[in-house]
């Protein structure tokens, strides 16, 4: 059965500073403006005026504020490196988070529950392009084990809650993202951030060649952060696993967390290449083989939700150019 966002709503994003839950919070606000839900509220607290980490504050705010619609957009994010060098801070701080919102949710009888994963919760070695009954069928990335075994465990208490309490629980598992708001921290960053931050110092210091992590040889996914916020609110209008015409996997059984993605994967090197074209950078692309490339390819297979009737529409080029037109180069010190 379709859910139709109304007037009525009252909609909460956690994590709505971040590079999603900020992306969601313009595309609800296009959406309020465009389908004229004058009384439609959007809560998006800061980290100052709720701290996700602390159960007390969660169950506090869901008693005080009643959302009928929760997005969780909130997490501890990070590159191979910090999931490396922290991953007990990466496992404890995402299950804390989880756990607090989802059962405060679920307590406080919210309408629609969105909880948004990675697609680094399927396996290393899973076969290509990854569907979403791969979920537990082999060994995970070890870079970043900690931070997958947080988000499959949200996942299944979001499957777990509609099961036994018809909790109206969906997830998304979107691909690699970049766009308005990333990260570029210079350890803590993801591919796209990190290789945006290494041309643009090298452009503005005129450094001869830029070294990248690993080979350069492996494949990824890249999707601009606004599809994403254009998939979560067309998934909670018109995904209901409860549904007799939702997305069954290859045994028939109702799926209970969808792949959001483009469904075109490019190469590391390529990326490089592109990112350094838009930068105006000419000098010598080098790579480091002795830093770890992460799972060889992981491009995911988007068939259940474009079945659905949801589709990317940011290519990669477009998105990446205008993503690095936003950027002030001048903030980008060594």
């Amino acid at each position: 059965m379709r859910y139709k966002i109304d007037n009525l709503d009252k909609i909460f994003i956690a994590g709505s500073s971040g590079m999603v839950g900020s992306a969601i919070k313009r595309k609800l606000l296009n959406f309020k403006l465009r389908e004229k839900k004058d009384s439609l509220k959007i809560l998006t607290p800061t980290k100052n005026e709720l701290n996700l980490l602390n159960s007390n504050s969660v169950k506090n705010f869901f008693v005080r504020e009643k959302p009928t619609i929760v997005i969780l957009a909130a997490a501890k994010v990070g590159g191979i490196y910090a999931n490396s060098r922290y991953p007990a801070d990466f496992l404890i701080e995402n299950l804390k988070i989880q756990t607090n919102v989802i059962e405060s949710a679920w307590s406080n009888n919210a309408k629609k529950f969105l909880f948004l994963g990675s697609s680094c919760i399927y396996p290393k070695h899973a076969n290509q392009p990854i569907r979403e009954e791969s979920l537990l069928k082999n060994e995970l990335e070890s870079t970043n084990e900690p931070y997958a075994i947080a988000k499959i465990a949200g996942l299944k208490l979001c499957e777990t809650l509609r099961a036994q309490y018809s909790f109206d629980a969906i997830s998304l598992m979107p691909t690699n993202l970049y766009g308005p708001n990333d990260n570029y921290h210079p350890l803590n960053s993801h591919v796209v951030a990190a290789l945006i931050r290494k041309f643009i110092i090298a452009k503005k210091y005129n450094l001869s060649s830029v070294t990248c992590w690993g080979s350069g040889s492996v494949y990824r996914e890249f999707m601009h952060v606004d599809d994403l916020a254009d998939a979560v609110i067309f998934c909670l209008e018109n995904w209901n696993p409860s549904d007799k015409k939702a997305p069954k996997d290859s045994f028939g059984k109702s799926l209970n967390h969808l792949n959001v993605g483009t469904g075109k994967d490019i190469k590391i090197i390529d990326l490089a290449k592109i990112i350094a074209d838009l930068i105006k950078y000419d000098g010598e692309i080098l790579w480091d083989t002795s830093k770890p490339d992460g799972t060889p390819k992981k491009q995911l297979d988007v068939s259940r939700i474009n079945n659905l009737g949801w589709y990317s529409k940011i290519d990669l080029e477009s998105g990446l150019r205008d993503t690095v037109k936003m950027l002030n180069f001048s903030e980008f010190n060594h």
